[in-house]
């Protein structure tokens, strides 16, 4: 048996997807009252338990009978309404999730972490690793910090193999309305690029991470250890939103303004003041918070897991962005939105 919580959500139904193609015998963690549909249709016979990682009571019966299993941990907040679920959900809700399947008698968690935990790189080429000290970046990359601290002192114990995955931004079929929106700004004319667009982001299509992710859950060295996983190499600003023009105007023959809303670096820089503001006194606005990274390098390393891992991603930027239009197409909802 194989464990999935937050299996609904955008990685949770990518890591699904793989896991079922390859006849993996799965259980998923799923919120109550949300929709299922797509979930079954990728994996049918998938079980479903109905709870979240804040009821122990939920977590028991999800582990129950699953001796020996492997779990994969998606469940994480990213944009919340409050600050305060960003500690809730990503670390005591994982350190929840850790216990019950400790209890349990599993023998290996694989948890999904992030880049802000590590924070933003010092110069544009620098790339990180996996000894790159923690710098966290505002309350998410605090909880994701705390989550991996908090773990990593209890995987000490041998009670349980543990796998950090840290994902920078991704990409990919089922994705959340907030890609398709960003679609619609490169369409539009109106992706903000801040100075020159040369500050690089590492990003990982959401097949390559459900590759790295399946590798940390198998791979016996894996245990103990924290792995970046990411597209072969980082991109630039530039590209990103260069490509994702071409591939609406080229494979999908959506018209695009050719324009970019060029905004000084400092915008950017104002941003994070304010967004830092917010988050103390409990807030959180998701379109300021996206600004006030915008001009800053996150890239990394994938060097370890291509070593250990034989981590080998195949998908690159401009298939993976096709392939996010291609889905979002099937979407009559979304699609109404993208294509005039």
């Amino acid at each position: 048996m194989t464990c999935v919580t937050g299996a609904n959500g955008w990685l949770g139904l990518g890591l699904v997807k793989r896991l079922a193609e390859e006849g993996e015998r799965l259980r998923a963690l799923v919120v109550p009252d949300q929709n299922t549909e797509r979930l079954l249709a990728i994996a049918p016979k998938c079980e479903i338990i109905y709870g979240n990682v804040s009821d122990l009571a939920s977590l028991e019966r999800f582990f129950d009978g699953a001796n020996g299993a492997i779990c994969y941990h998606c469940v994480g907040v990213i944009h919340p309404r409050k600050v305060a679920e960003f500690r809730q959900v990503n670390a005591e809700g994982t350190i929840n999730v850790w216990k019950s399947a400790a209890a349990a008698k599993l023998k290996r968690i694989v948890i999904m972490s992030s880049n802000s935990p590590i924070g933003c790189n010092p110069h544009p080429d620098h790339l990180f690793d996996e000894d790159s000290p923690y710098n966290p970046y505002m309350g998410y990359g605090r909880s994701k910090a705390l989550m991996e601290q908090e773990i990593g002192k209890m995987a000490k114990t041998g009670t349980l193999e543990t796998v950090v995955i840290r994902a920078p931004w991704f990409y990919g079929p089922f994705q959340p309305p907030r890609q398709t929106e960003f679609f619609t700004m490169v369409r539009d004319g109106k992706a903000p690029i801040l100075g020159k667009g040369h500050n690089r982001r590492s990003m990982s299509y959401i097949d390559n991470l459900a590759q790295g992710m399946t590798l940390g859950g198998r791979v016996e060295k894996a245990a103990g250890q924290t792995y970046w996983i990411a597209d072969k190499r980082p991109y630039k600003m530039n590209e990103i939103i260069d490509t994702i023009e071409e591939v609406l105007e080229k494979d999908f023959a959506i018209k695009c303004a050719h324009k970019r809303l060029r905004l000084p670096s400092f915008i950017a820089d104002i941003a994070r003041l304010a967004d830092r503001s917010l988050q103390s006194v409990g807030l959180y606005q998701q379109k300021i918070h996206v600004l006030s990274e915008m001009n800053q390098t996150i890239a990394c390393s994938i060097e370890k897991a291509r070593n250990e891992l034989g981590y080998e991603p195949k998908i690159d930027l401009r298939e993976g962005m096709r392939r996010s239009v291609e889905w979002l197409m099937t979407q009559p909802l979304e699609k109404a939105k993208l294509v005039k």
